[in-house]
């Protein structure tokens, strides 16, 4: 691994939480799609299938931001481990219901419950937040690793969630998703020394994370972002089921995630200088760009070539787009500020999935490309509309607002306050 990234994961509990937050994250990539495997198995109905899928989804997005407005005011561990508790056993209730073939409302029921569950994501990078505050290129890297790791568990959860459905037992695959989130949450609450201090009463004064003009931007682009993101999964299903050959739609969406892979990685590696507001324009305006050559491709091999070429400009994109959260968020809500561009993206992405169905059925797979087109361009034109917004709140001006401070772990100070000379070379040149 390259120093920098050793750098990181030198601090003390950073490979801790960073591993437990890959766990409990499984569940982001396994949950939804299990659900649809597991159904379609039990009864051989899609559309109650995909149903459910979308009901989990809203859940989730409308409980996410809630959950982690309770997690900034009362802590990780006192909020997520009752939630956690709480998602489980509708998880629980909604396999017996499904194997036992209960009414079909008790399901959706019982997947509402699923989808109360706490966004990990953004309780790990709150970590990272508070544990690099006095380091923005420690931090950069940070986040960049945390970008890779999600392009992960978006790689194997699928694979793990419908292999184990179709090979085992239909409620396997949501089963292992909770088990996941079990120990993954339970690991990630069990670190306290790296816990960011809640904002406690603070946190009231400071109000919802939405009264941020430059959160509101993100969040707006997050949902063309998602749109553009839950499309192109559906019409590449859809594109390569007409060639005959399905079954290879799984690898050409993996090259897809390789690419930002590879580019989160890289980017990690680097220490971007200037407005990160440019920065971030920049890479929405490269993620429309490069939805051109996929109305154009006609076969598999050129598809792939043209979506790993697109997966370029993600993980760069949604980086910066955490470091804006931070510098546009006031400290009390920050683990709100991210988890509601992680909803942003959710509900742009049930809506995309839907749009390039509709396409598809109406008109074929090679014409639902334009459905992530459109997505790419309105997410380009929403990033330069917020473009000023964005720019006209620096990170300092936020934390005089709020008279909040920066959150800290609950172990010391900082990662820099404990580390030895030479870590402290490093400092000088962040500085």
């Amino acid at each position: 691994m390259s120093s920098p990234y050793r750098a990181i994961f030198a601090a003390p509990g950073a490979k801790g939480f960073s591993a437990a937050g890959l766990l409990g994250r499984m569940p982001l990539s396994m949950m939804g799609i299990g659900i649809v495997t597991m159904v379609s198995e039990l009864t051989g109905e899609y559309g109650l299938a995909g149903a459910l899928s979308a009901a989990l989804a809203l859940a989730t997005a409308a409980m996410g931001p809630q959950v982690s407005r309770l997690v900034d005011r009362y802590g990780q561990r006192r909020v997520m481990r009752p939630v956690t508790l709480f998602s489980l056993v509708g998880t629980g209730f909604l396999l017996l219901a499904a194997q036992l073939r209960w009414p079909h409302w008790t399901l959706f029921v019982f997947v509402l419950a699923t989808g109360a569950v706490p966004s990990v994501g953004s309780m790990v990078r709150a970590r990272w937040a508070a544990l690099y505050r006095d380091s923005p290129s420690d931090l950069h890297t940070a986040y960049s690793a945390e970008s890779v790791i999600d392009e992960l568990v978006f790689i194997v959860g699928p694979i793990l969630a419908i292999g184990l459905s179709t090979g085992w037992f239909p409620e396997a695959g949501p089963l292992l998703a909770g088990v996941f989130l079990l120990v993954g949450v339970f690991w990630l609450t069990a670190q306290r020394a790296t816990e960011p201090v809640p904002a406690g009463a603070a946190h009231g004064r400071a109000g919802s994370a939405l009264r941020s003009g430059g959160l509101r931007v993100l969040v707006g682009a997050s949902v063309a972002m998602g749109a553009l993101f839950g499309s192109i999964e559906v019409v590449t299903v859809a594109f390569a089921e007409e060639l005959g050959h399905k079954a290879l739609s799984s690898v050409v969406l993996a090259v897809w995630a390789l690419g930002s892979c590879l580019a989160g990685t890289v980017f990690g590696l680097l220490r971007p200088k200037g407005d990160p507001a440019r920065r971030w324009l920049v890479g929405v305006c490269l993620m429309a760009v490069s939805m051109i050559p996929l109305q154009l491709v006609g076969n598999l091999p050129s598809l792939a070539v043209a979506l790993f070429f697109a997966g370029l400009a993600i993980a760069p994109t949604m980086v910066t787009t955490m470091a804006l959260v931070e510098r546009n968020v006031p400290r009390a809500n920050l683990t709100e500020g991210m988890t509601w561009t992680s909803t942003g993206m959710a509900v742009g992405a049930a809506l995309g999935s839907s749009a390039a169905g509709a396409l598809v059925d109406a008109a074929g797979a090679g014409t639902g490309y334009a459905v992530p087109g459109a997505a790419g361009a309105l997410a380009a034109v929403g990033a330069f509309l917020g473009y000023r917004r964005l720019r006209s709140a620096p990170e300092e001006r936020v934390s005089r607002r709020t008279g909040t401070s920066v959150p800290r772990p609950r172990g010391g100070s900082g990662a820099h306050d404990a580390n030895t000379s030479e870590d402290s070379g490093t400092n000088k040149r962040v500085a």
